[in-house]
């Protein structure tokens, strides 16, 4: 049972670290030097004396500790380097002239492949910052009430606005649906005046999608004046044309007045739900939304296009900075929930009836979006990955995600984020990425280009290093088309003859494939790939057994399959230390290896039979026969060279309880020290008592009696229920009996009762 959980026990432990092992790019070689640099971990070595002959050019492509330690000169390793170049990094500030919420605000930045590179980047909210606020209102006639509320807000929305900032713009915007069957009456009487009854007094405005009433302006008595001339609206259905009007709102930048470097928040306030994309072809709409401003005259009527796609709005919203508040009817909440959680930036507050809260949900919403930052970048190139980690002022980092957040910040909070860049595949081209925060203009901008390509400066054409018969560049020859070999040093032949005679000059024996099948045959030489070597590559310089997931453990060199190991390490895998540096001493420090009872030859114990422990000090079967002989005989005074050999047996003093008995003795065996190993025994406290406590088994006896007292316990509530459930029967049985005798059935006469009168005619019968 024991050796078991130690199982699981080291199970989990390997898994838990499974995160933390050191997993070290390893070269793919390649045969050129720019696809020598595209291979995560390679350099490549130009010097042109750097191969031994018979070496293919994929031996310059190798890591560069690899290259060096094969005596290529620094100078001649082409290795790049990431780096990054920080194009502007102005402090943070606050000043309206001048305001930097981000830093550092532009990199530059180079990558190689495989090796991801971070930056560190700092977010603070600037106090004060402007906000413009467009308060987009449903104006369907359920939304009568709501208006004549909201006529008289202009004044309290900025107050709440200046709490925050003294700089605010404020706008207006109404919607009701597309003036479209089955959206809105048809009807010559119900286009002019869509209200539902003609009982009504009211004459309402007519339908429209979206109406820009009042652009974005820091006057105040001007919205409380156009918001007053306002009338209400209708329609046939309950969703509305929202989506229609947040799309026109978001894209209409001039039209609708959104200044640059502010913070901009849309307030849509409605009391039912919305149309989408898809809803338009009941009218026999089918054209998809194109996101573009078309207001004429500041009305959308939007009977030319379907309803924007949720997907749409958001893209649109995130590109615009706009941050989004649905402040709607508690009936409603539930549908606008979901959908702000499909569009990053927006919150959801519950509007009254009257909308006699909204000052304070556009306070609280726009308190609830600044506290909540979110890190995010534009779409990336193929070939590069961007992931974040946050720092949120609460210590330590987060997990890496595709997204920067920090929740429950204060509006004059610093943060700070770990973008981290790593390019799977080489960039066409420099590619700039813009990085930002979620609702606000702050970003920033990185420009990133990859290290694909060798600049080696050292092109020779029909060069002397290649024989006058091919091309010198990076260190190798590239030979032309009737030349080969390491140099171009080797002329084609047309010759069938000639060429089989040359191949068969590659073959170890006549069955072998040709260089053993890790190498072209090259002017009847191999020229061997990768890390293989020998006349006819059969030896593998790569191909050693791993100790620790290191070749050879990394105290030695890999020749043809075999470790050859360095500083007196031995071992296949070069994992056996030299002696003095075995781990077999207990407490690391003096004592006999393995305690003295065993050997180390390489850095863990082979124990003696009968013993085990990593240091040889546990006695496999501390009770047994052997040890019994050994004691027993010693008891008697005998000399016992034959039963103990190379144990020796030692009587303590007094009546002691030790672990084993035997014959009314008791025992232990002690295998920690370093000489022979000990008996130690003694009489027992009882010589007489014959139940021997110390020899039953407590954990037994501990689950046979909890068990025992389980099952009594079970068997006594069955009997105690079952006797109750008889005497329950047997009250009700007495009770029913009793119920019976004392039932009257005497007969009685029924007054409306009359008997059956049964005549007969007989048709034979004359009565006269």
């Amino acid at each position: 049972m024991q050796q078991t959980w130690f199982m699981v026990i080291v199970i989990l432990c390997c898994l838990g670290q499974n995160d933390t092992l050191d997993v070290r790019q390893t070269c793919q070689p390649q045969a050129s030097c720019s696809e020598c640099l595209r291979s995560p971990g390679c350099a490549w070595c130009k010097q042109g004396d750097f191969l031994k002959p018979g070496e293919s050019n994929e031996r310059r492509c190798d890591s560069a500790e690899s290259l060096t330690s094969r005596k290529c000169e620094v100078g001649h390793v082409i290795n790049p380097k990431p780096w990054k170049d920080i194009l502007k990094d102005s402090q943070l500030s606050s000043d309206p002239k001048n305001v930097v919420q981000m830093k550092p605000q532009s990199v530059q930045l180079k990558l190689r492949i495989g090796q991801p590179h971070e930056l560190k980047v700092v977010f603070k909210r600037a106090q004060g910052y402007p906000i413009d606020l467009y308060y987009l209102m449903d104006l369907s006639y359920s939304m009568k009430d709501d208006l004549d509320k909201i006529k008289n807000l202009g004044h309290d929305i900025l107050t709440t606005l200046q709490n925050f900032t003294k700089d605010t713009h404020i706008g207006f915007g109404s919607f009701v649906d597309k003036v479209a069957l089955p959206y809105v009456s048809q009807q010559i009487l119900r286009l002019t005046n869509p209200c539902p009854s003609r009982m009504d007094q009211l004459h309402c405005r007519p339908a429209f999608s979206f109406r820009n009433i009042l652009p974005l302006t820091e006057d105040a008595d001007k919205f409380q004046k156009e918001v007053s001339k306002q009338k209400i609206s209708a329609n046939l259905d309950s969703p509305e044309a929202g989506l229609d009007a947040i799309m026109q709102a978001a894209v209409c930048w001039e039209k609708i007045g959104w200044r640059p470097k502010v913070t901009r928040i849309l307030v849509y306030t409605s009391d039912d739900t919305f149309h989408m994309a898809g809803d338009g072809r009941l009218a026999g709409i089918y054209s998809p939304h194109d996101g573009q401003c078309h207001l004429e005259n500041s009305v959308y009527q939007g009977t030319l296009q379907d309803y924007p796609s949720i997907g749409h709005l958001s893209t649109v919203l995130q590109n615009s900075s706009i941050q989004l508040i649905f402040a709607v009817t508690e009936e409603i909440y539930h549908a606008y929930k979901a959908l702000s959680e499909l569009i990053p930036g927006s919150v959801v507050g519950v509007l009254k009836n009257d909308s006699s809260n909204v000052v304070e949900l556009i306070s609280d919403a726009y308190r609830n979006l600044s506290a909540s930052i979110v890190f995010d970048h534009e779409a990336a190139p193929a070939g590069l990955s961007i992931s974040y980690q946050s720092s949120c002022g609460r210590g330590g980092w987060s997990d890496w995600s595709p997204h920067g957040e920090c929740n429950g910040i204060k509006l004059d909070q610093q943060v700070e984020f770990t973008v981290r860049f790593n390019a799977t595949a080489c960039l066409t081209k420099r590619e700039p990425i813009k990085i930002k925060v979620q609702g606000t203009d702050a970003d920033f901008t990185v420009l990133v280009e990859t290290l694909c390509d060798c600049e080696c400066k050292d092109k020779q054409e029909k060069s002397s290093d290649c024989s006058g018969n091919g091309t010198f560049h990076c260190g190798m020859c590239s030979c032309d088309v009737k030349h080969l070999g390491q140099k171009c040093e080797c002329q084609l032949s047309d010759d069938f003859e000639s060429m089989k005679e040359m191949s068969a000059l590659c073959r170890q024996t006549n069955s072998s494939d040709i260089c053993g099948g890790h190498g072209l045959c090259e002017c009847g030489k191999c020229a061997c790939h990768n890390h293989y070597r020998g006349d006819y590559c059969e030896c593998d310089d790569n191909s050693c057994p791993q100790h620790l997931h290191k070749m050879c453990n990394g105290k030695g060199s890999c020749s043809c399959g075999q470790c050859q190991c360095n500083d007196d390490y031995t071992g296949e895998k070069c994992h056996c230390p030299p002696e003095g540096k075995r781990n077999c001493r207990k407490g690391k420090m003096g004592g006999k290896p393995c305690s003295g009872h065993g050997e180390c030859p390489c850095d863990r114990c082979i124990c003696k039979e009968g013993l085990t422990g990593d240091y040889c000090d546990r006695v496999q079967e501390p009770c047994g026969m052997k040890y019994q002989s050994c004691m027993m005989c010693a008891a008697q005074g005998q000399t016992c060279e034959t039963e103990c050999q190379d144990l020796r047996a030692v009587r303590d003093e007094g009546a002691q309880e030790y672990a084993c008995i035997h014959e009314g003795l008791t025992f232990y065996v002690d295998a920690t020290n370093d000489g022979p190993i000990e008996i130690h025994y003694a009489d027992l406290p009882s010589k007489n008592h014959k139940n021997i406590f110390e020899s039953i088994d407590k954990t037994s006896v501990i689950i046979g009696s909890s068990v025992t007292g389980i099952v009594v316990i079970g068997i006594v509530i069955i009997i105690v229920y079952r006797l109750l459930i008889e005497l329950y029967d047997l009250k009700e049985y007495r009770s029913f009996v009793r119920a019976q005798e004392m039932t009257d059935w005497k007969d009685t006469h029924n007054p409306l009762f009359q008997g059956a009168t049964t005549t007969v005619m007989n048709p034979l019968h004359d009565d006269e």
